[in-house]
């Protein structure tokens, strides 16, 4: 299996990317991935979606200490584990907006969360707010009418009840060819002169095309190839994590 991530600022963007991505290993099995997107409008966005990643990393050095200690959460199934990790994530959030005495205008980020285990092949996949998915060939497109329910707008809610409300979840097995991104993927737009005549489909050409995909860097390098060859740049920040077999 080959992780692959890259991250740009948009074009239309002058001083922070607001999106920020994760990618670590959850325990001895399993791999959690995600992209957030920062709320543009709200204050300071880009330290929401930064802050989310910074706690997905502690949960998941936790959960390696853990494992290897207690064998802590082997025997649960891989939703039972999203479940653990989302409201690990929510207690954390709550804790430092507490501390901090930060406002929820503050927190306000998109997450895309994606978790595999590698030895049964099977998968989940929790979209909170806007964003794009592609598993093994079947694309989902979660559009909120650009008013996305943020994570932070839940951090005093009931648990339980806020996560049986969520409807963008998607389970699946296998692992062929997986891609999250948060919605800069949709806003490439020609900005500079092209070198070819070809034309190309931005989303394919990231999620499905195997282009460069012997080197650790094949997102960066598509970027690249959109960008000189084909005049193309988000105007918006974008992140996109791609998991292949």
């Amino acid at each position: 299996m080959k992780i692959y991530s890259a991250i740009k600022i948009g074009d239309y963007h002058q001083n922070n990317c607001e999106d920020h991505l994760y990618v670590g290993e959850y325990g001895k099995n399993k791999i959690l991935c995600a992209v957030m997107d920062g709320c543009t409008t709200a204050l300071e966005s880009h330290f929401a979606s930064i802050l989310v990643g910074k706690i997905l990393k502690k949960i998941c050095l936790e959960k390696g200490y853990k494992e290897f200690i207690a064998h802590d959460g082997e025997s649960l199934n891989i939703e039972e584990n999203l479940k653990y990790i989302l409201r690990d994530l929510l207690n954390e959030l709550k804790i430092v907006k507490n501390q901090l005495m930060i406002d929820t205008k503050e927190l306000l980020t998109t997450l895309i969360i994606v978790v595999l285990d590698k030895k049964s092949e099977q998968g989940i996949v929790l979209a909170i707010g806007d964003g794009f998915v592609r598993i093994n060939g079947e694309t989902t497109e979660f559009e909120q009418d650009n008013k996305p329910d943020y994570l932070g707008f839940h951090i005093s809610e009931d648990f339980d009840k806020f996560y049986n409300s969520q409807k963008q979840k998607i389970e699946f097995n296998g692992i062929i060819d997986i891609s999250i991104s948060t919605d800069g993927i949709f806003t490439f737009e020609r900005l500079f002169a092209k070198k070819t005549n070809k034309e190309i489909d931005v989303i394919d050409f990231l999620t499905k095309d195997n282009t460069n995909s012997e080197k650790d860097e094949m997102l960066n390098l598509k970027l690249k190839i959109l960008e000189n060859d084909f005049g193309l740049k988000p105007t918006d920040d974008f992140s996109i994590i791609r998991i292949m077999k």
